[in-house]
């Protein structure tokens, strides 16, 4: 995917007839579309419709859902939207019978006067918070994903300051390099996973030591997969040593396998404050691709090619960049899939 900002997440289930949207940035479920009403029955309080056996008529479906507002006629597609809140119906409209429906604003096509009643084609779920009216085309609003709860973890601002610390800006915790396992369990909690890690691959590159001791470092990580953070924690001082923070983006080997991390990584002459962040030039975001990286560090030279093997990763081989404290992989659109941080 080349440009993983633009379009939608999209996670379809075709034998049941629906598919999940998700906002590309926030990575949150913003709609549901049922594009096949035969193959998935709709339960509304104690009434069921759509299915094979009982149709998702006009009449099924005003009779289930009540009064509302007249619907919007969309004369270029033949398709008649009605609303309900955080709920839309498609409804095709034969040619012969466009002129039941006035433009735009039309009235309620129960019947046609042949005695038949339209199907719905489409049926849209989404937040109902907002007054929007989402459907199918452009005449619509497109559906957003409903606000987050006050003091909510998801999509946490974490500000990584170069070679020295963490600070995650809705718990105010900070994580600095060489805290132990207890400081970080007591502050973020319990991770989801602990593992051993491997043998350093990079320790070949190392021109003080290039021999790997063991199959297994004595090295361990904390992995919060719901934080979008793995900490790497030495295996002889139990301190940290490095953070890797994981966007999520598609087309990488790791994606869906972590939250993503919405990191805004500072440099070491940043010495401003909390609410002065967003106004420092030379930060890094998850948004922020590698020429742009580039053009604020510099150009650090030729990248080591990480691949798994097409079994393991059908998306191909990334790039890791290294600079002083900081390395980063990237996909071959251009776009940061993990950062590294540690101290040199």
């Amino acid at each position: 995917m080349q440009e993983p900002l633009k379009l939608d997440i999209v996670i379809s289930f075709p034998d049941h007839g629906f598919h999940l949207r998700f906002d590309p940035w926030s990575q949150r479920l913003r709609l549901i579309e049922i594009f096949d009403i035969k193959r998935l029955q709709m339960r509304y309080a104690t009434s069921l419709i759509g299915g094979s056996s009982t149709l998702a008529t006009f009449v099924a479906v005003y009779a289930l859902f009540g009064p509302t507002f007249p619907g919007v006629y969309d004369k270029e597609r033949s398709v008649y939207m009605l609303f309900y809140p955080g709920l839309s119906f498609a409804f095709p409209i034969p040619a012969q019978y466009a002129d039941c429906c006035q433009d735009r604003e039309a009235e309620l096509p129960l019947e046609f006067p042949d005695g038949t009643t339209p199907v719905t084609c489409r049926v849209s779920i989404y937040d109902g918070s907002a007054d929007k009216k989402v459907g199918v085309g452009s005449l619509f609003d497109k559906a957003i994903a409903p606000s987050l709860p006050v003091g909510s973890l998801y999509m946490e601002e974490v500000h990584a300051k170069l070679g020295e610390e963490l600070h995650f800006t809705v718990g105010g915790q900070h994580i600095p390099f060489g805290a132990s396992p207890q400081d970080v369990w007591t502050e973020l909690g319990r991770p989801c996973g602990i593992h051993q890690k491997q043998v350093d691959q990079m320790v070949i590159h190392s021109a003080s030591d290039p021999r790997p001791r063991s199959t297994l470092c004595g090295d361990y990580f904390y992995n919060y997969y719901t934080r979008g953070l793995d900490i790497l924690f030495d295996g002889q001082t139990h301190k940290i040593k490095k953070f890797i923070m994981h966007t999520n983006y598609p087309g990488h080997a790791d994606f869906n396998s972590y939250i993503k991390c919405n990191f805004i990584i500072l440099g070491s002459d940043f010495a401003g404050t909390s609410a002065e962040v967003h106004s420092y030039k030379n930060k890094i975001t998850p948004n922020t691709k590698w020429e742009q990286v580039k053009e604020i560090l510099g150009d650090c030279g030729r990248a080591a090619i990480q691949t798994q093997g097409s079994t393991s990763n059908p998306f191909g081989s990334t790039f890791v960049y290294g600079y002083q404290n900081i390395a980063f992989e990237v996909m071959k659109n251009g776009y940061i899939s993990t950062v590294t941080m540690f101290q040199s």
